[in-house]
């Protein structure tokens, strides 16, 4: 009744929600097939490395963060970002599974000549087209984009504020008067709520304007970070998240959004300053009012992951540090030497800052803030150019006849005072990874030439958290077609961290704090199976698409249906029927140890959810989470019209790659009703049957429901552990008797079943009653084991205080901790939250199992 309501209110929230009518009122398609589907909101925090997110953390500046981690299962992962750590080539590897995609967020291209900049409509546009020449499945497909370099599959009108496609896209220019009425009316208070954060940003922008000629910033780049600043920290920020709501609203299949406002700040004040970790407050609100949007969805099953692109180091501007910019000093260094070149091409100087606020789109934007223009000394047709946009320089055109490499790297390092210059040397090369030749890369930084690999560890030091990836990727960055003749670090170990753009905080090259990104992933979603522990991009977007090409259980192949034949009420298996319990008081010869068994009882209402979805996936996905050993499931369905025709315990165990077995406690022709259980561990099936029912006299309508019983006895490293799981019925008379023949002959009273035992399921009695104490007398109630708990409620899941499910063991299982996890998942998936005990279990040393075997 309670889960018929919720979902009754579920469907007129539906109606009345302002993201479903903003998307009709916009005549904007809407998915109404595939709900049972997986679906994804890929979130960015750009920018935000780990350790600056461990300190807001720590802080309280990210408190919706915080509880994902604590209380919906959500595990925070360190991740490397690769080398380059730039947002586009991050980007490339996640959208396309093309690593190191661009050397630069600026960089010159070969071929053409021309100085791309990544936040450029043109060179956007082009790198993705050779993205796309590559074959691979754009991530994005069929999605949309918010704040994204790349469209990555979104359509046209589906990439918003991107450099291709500034703006909202054309859906609000194509919206009449009163659907733009309705849009502003429906965020009334969004609106009212961003207009008040527009004039404290505006205060604290001010404030921060005169810090910053206090401190000998310019004064007219100070001016134009004012609105630069709301713009990306507020606007965009609020834009997006509205934009991404009313997405979600639509059901379609994967959605990114890219939070730009951290990223800004820190490039301009620093990862660590005040102004960078205020942003993140009002960026952990927006990601909270997406993820509740997304567990709200009526049309999709949405996952919501969270991560970052890279971090950023502290730095110094070079021309800060030496007064001149690095395309004079660079100039200057080679000019003594023969064919040396007259003149330059430079890029990027003063970052990217100024022009992000361009995504906005409109011709004001864009005259209010153009992109800058070219510094060039042009002697022929191909001068010396040079891009420098952070930590990393790309040096080009350096035609410097009869002079070694190394020689012009080493005049470099000791002239610009650059920490170190990179250079691939066309007279070596060594065997790749894929048996391929490859060029040699060299070096020069204060203690003279290097190698890489070789010299990896010294020139990074070796508290670089992902010290062999970095070096790795820097020497194929070297070797990127339009990395250029040199490439120039403004980072190496032992040396301060300098940015050759104007900036505080930098981010681009090899450093230990850039490259060291985060992943926020629900409980499910686990590291790669390549053994190393964090992630990369190309892994997010491996496990990405994994995720959303998983099939709805309904679509899965079921197996035949098995008719059971057995006499009685029981079936009992008398090949796999334990060796009797040893003598009381005998004591093994062999060394012990102690492992920890989880063990999970979860009445899954056949996977029917608070929210009125059959979903036998997220049933699965709730115990995925919890990575049970052995679980047992009460209100399973087995082919029942009512759930589509599927096999529930068949498609959730080959969900979780678990062994199973089936007990039904109902039987209509083809379809069954019952009790599962499931393990990790090898298992044997010892008996399953049928319970009393109630006394004749007692019998009511819809009381008369069959209660059937499964026990199983599993091979937990060595040790022989009896599980059994039951759902006893509703009235007082029955459950007695039911229990009275758990405990009886045929079950655990049985000269068979040896210890230790384990007794799950739905008793549907609360502790006091006197089918609990009659348990009890057997066995003990783990919640009541445990020394300093509090007995938690798992019935009802919204509001958890009925205490009828429970898992029972001898006396000698040691109660290590319980879990009754209360996330919105586990609200969501069934009427009851599962029952999670974590036991401590004796079992025989390794290497000593088969003997102690042998011996019996």
């Amino acid at each position: 009744m309670i889960t018929r309501l919720e979902s009754t209110l579920r469907r007129w929230r539906r109606k009345i929600s302002r993201s479903e009518w903003l998307a009709r009122m916009l005549k904007l398609q809407i998915n109404e097939r595939d709900p049972d589907a997986p679906a994804l909101v890929l979130i960015q925090i750009d920018g935000l490395g780990r350790p600056q997110l461990d300190r807001a953390l720590a802080d309280g500046k990210m408190p919706f963060l915080k509880r994902l981690i604590e209380r919906e299962h959500y595990h925070l992962d360190h991740m490397y970002s690769g080398v380059p750590a730039t947002t586009p080539a991050v980007q490339a590897e996640i959208f396309y599974g093309v690593k190191a995609a661009v050397p630069a967020f600026g960089f010159m291209s070969t071929d053409s000549q021309e100085m791309l900049r990544m936040y450029e409509s043109n060179a956007a546009t082009k790198v993705e087209q050779q993205l796309k020449s590559t074959g691979h499945e754009p991530l994005l497909k069929r999605g949309s984009c918010y704040v994204s370099v790349f469209r990555a599959g979104a359509d046209n009108d589906e990439a918003h504020f991107c450099p291709a496609s500034q703006g909202w896209g054309p859906s609000l220019k194509q919206a009449g008067p009163l659907a733009l009425l309705v849009l502003l009316l429906a965020n009334i208070w969004s609106l009212i709520r961003t207009g008040a954060l527009v004039l404290l940003e505006l205060m604290l922008s001010v404030v921060d304007f005169f810090r910053g000629l206090t401190d000998g910033q310019d004064f007219i780049r100070e001016l134009m970070f004012i609105p630069t600043r709301i713009g990306i920290t507020i606007l965009l920020r609020e834009l997006s998240t509205v934009g991404v709501k009313i997405d979600i609203a639509r059901g379609l299949p994967v959605i990114y959004i890219n939070f730009l406002g951290y990223d800004e700040q820190a490039h301009r004040r620093g990862p660590s300053s005040k102004f960078a970790h205020w942003t993140l407050k009002g960026i952990d609100d927006a990601i909270a009012r997406i993820w509740r949007a997304a567990h709200r969805s009526s049309r999709r099953h949405y996952d919501v992951w969270i991560y970052s692109d890279h971090g950023q180091e502290d730095s110094i501007p070079y021309e800060t540090l030496h007064g001149r910019s690095l395309a004079d000093a660079v100039s200057e260094a080679l000019s003594n030497l023969p064919q040396s070149p007259k003149g330059y091409l430079a890029n990027g100087n003063h970052g990217i800052q100024l022009q992000r606020i361009r995504l906005f789109g409109g011709q004001w934007v864009q005259k209010l803030f153009p992109v800058g223009t070219q510094q060039s000394q042009r002697t022929g047709e191909s001068p010396m150019a040079l891009s420098a946009m952070g930590p990393l320089a790309l040096l080009y055109n350096i035609r410097c006849r009869d002079t070694p490499h190394a020689e012009i790297a080493r005049l470099i390092v000791e002239k610009t005072k650059a920490p170190m210059v990179l250079y691939e040397d066309p007279n070596a090369t060594e065997m790749g990874p894929d048996g391929n030749a490859i060029t040699k890369v060299r070096g020069w930084w204060r203690q003279g030439a290097f190698s890489l690999p070789e010299d990896g560890h010294l020139v990074f030091g070796d508290e670089h958290p992902f010290v062999d990836e970095a070096v790795e990727d820097l020497a194929n960055l070297c070797r990127h077609p339009d990395a250029g003749d040199f490439v120039i670090s403004g980072w190496c170990a032992g040396h301060e961290s300098i940015s050759f753009a104007i900036e505080s905080g930098s981010h681009g090259g090899a450093g230990p704090n850039e490259t060291h990104a985060f992943a926020l992933m629900p409980g499910d979603i686990h590291f790669p199976s390549d053994g190393k522990e964090h992630w990369r991009p190309k892994d997010i977007r491996d496990a990405a698409l994994r995720f959303l090409r998983a099939q709805p259980a309904r679509k899965l192949k079921s197996p035949p249906a098995v008719t059971v034949v057995s006499s009685g009420n029981a079936e009992t298996l008398s090949s796999t029927v334990s060796a009797p319990a040893s003598r009381e008081g005998e004591t093994t010869k062999h060394p012990t140890t102690t492992k920890i068994l989880r063990v999970m009882t979860y009445n899954v209402h056949i996977c029917e959810g608070t929210d009125g979805k059959l979903s036998p996936e997220r049933i699965a996905r709730v115990i995925a989470r919890y990575s049970p050993d052995v679980v047992a499931l009460q209100e399973v369905d087995v082919r029942r019209q009512r759930t589509g025709g599927i096999d529930q315990a068949h498609q959730i165990s080959q969900l979780l790659a678990m062994d199973f077995h089936f007990q039904p406690a109902m039987h209509l022709e083809d379809e069954r009703y019952g009790d599962a259980i499931m393990s990790r561990f090898p298992v044997r099936l010892v008996k399953k049957g049928i319970l009393p029912g109630p006394p004749t006299k007692s019998r009511l309508p819809g009381f008369a429901e069959p209660r059937g019983a499964l026990w199983i006895e599993m091979d937990f490293h060595g040790v022989k552990i009896q599980v059994f799981n039951t759902h006893l019925g509703l009235s007082k008379a029955e459950r007695l008797r039911q229990i009275d023949a758990l405990t009886g002959k045929e079950w655990m009273g049985s000269d068979h079943c040896q210890r230790p035992r384990i007794l799950l399921g739905d008793f549907n009695a609360l502790p006091g009653s006197q089918e609990i104490r009659r348990v009890s007398e057997w066995l003990d109630d783990t919640q009541l084991k445990l020394k300093g708990h509090k007995p938690k409620g798992t019935f009802f899941s919204r509001l958890p205080k009925a205490r009828i499910d429970y898992v029972f063991v001898d006396p000698e299982l040691e109660v290590n901790d319980i879990h009754v996890p209360r996330s919105e998942l586990t609200r969501q998936a069934s009427d009851h939250l599962p029952l999670i005990v974590d036991l401590r279990v004796t079992v025989p040393v390794a290497g000593h199992v088969g003997q102690e075997q042998q011996g019996d």
